[in-house]
């Protein structure tokens, strides 16, 4: 796999290397030359594409932790989804006016202190503790690089930049069955072709004990909030850090979870 991602990935080496962006920088429809759509945007043929999914595909399933690969198969496989999540998007308002400032979630755009000045249970305070304990940062998630349309990158960037907060929303760890069930939610809720990729293969790696678990309880809670919940990337998250976060699941009619998973330790 790693050698067919390497042949694919070999001819796009031709476009000269570009600074990384801020991750506190919008994706805007700008001009940055020799035809891209937006500062790390690789222009791919179709077959470039399938091959680059196919590739990415495999090694996602050997190793779900590896999230460049996981990255590169959500953009190469679900552009109409993409469109479908996009138009949902701008029917809402919260939604339209996401799309309208495309607000970033990093490190350089989170305020840290005032997150951990919040009262105990809101929005803010326990997404930065979700952090602290699972030991992740917001600055991992890899920037898009291969959708042809700068709106559907930045529709794909916001879905990664929530992702922790769906954790923090479902009160999921990070551990494989902590990301199976999340994947499960996000697999309803968008339809993006990765997660029902992930939702369906990533429990062959559980133990027994956890395949039960997951099988017979926590699919079915996540199926039925996620299709009760109001579409999650029209959340502006930003803007409701001081929301207790028990309201926000009230709001959003997701209920507790029924089996508790333990996190790190």
């Amino acid at each position: 796999m790693a050698t067919l991602l390497r042949g694919v990935l070999r001819p796009l080496r031709a476009f000269p290397s570009r600074p990384r962006p801020a991750a506190d920088v919008p994706l805007r429809a700008t001009s940055h030359g020799a035809g891209l759509l937006y500062p790390e945007h690789i222009p791919t043929s179709p077959l470039q594409k399938a091959l680059l999914a196919a590739g990415s595909a495999g090694m996602a399933l050997y190793d779900p932790y590896r999230h460049d690969m996981v990255a590169v198969l959500g953009e190469t496989t679900g552009c109409r989804t993409l469109k479908v999540l996009r138009d949902r998007m701008r029917r809402d308002p919260e939604g339209a006016q996401i799309l309208q400032e495309r607000p970033r979630i990093s490190l350089s755009t989170l305020d840290l202190g005032k997150l951990r000045s919040l009262p105990e249970g809101s929005l803010g305070r326990e997404y930065l503790r979700f952090l602290d304990v699972n030991r992740v940062s917001p600055d991992t998630r890899a920037p898009t690089r291969f959708v042809d349309d700068e709106e559907l990158a930045y529709v794909i960037q916001r879905y990664r930049e929530v992702h922790d907060m769906l954790h923090t929303l479902l009160g999921m760890p990070t551990n494989i069955l902590g990301e199976i069930v999340v994947k499960w939610f996000e697999a309803v809720q968008t339809g993006l072709p990765m997660c029902i990729l992930g939702a369906l293969f990533g429990p062959i790696q559980l133990s027994a004990q956890s395949l039960q678990a997951l099988v017979s309880k926590l699919i079915p809670w996540a199926v039925q909030n996620a299709r009760r919940a109001p579409c999650v990337l029209n959340l502006y998250y930003e803007r409701r850090w001081e929301q207790p976060l028990k309201a926000l699941r009230q709001e959003l009619s997701i209920t507790e979870p029924p089996v508790h998973i333990q996190g790190p330790a």
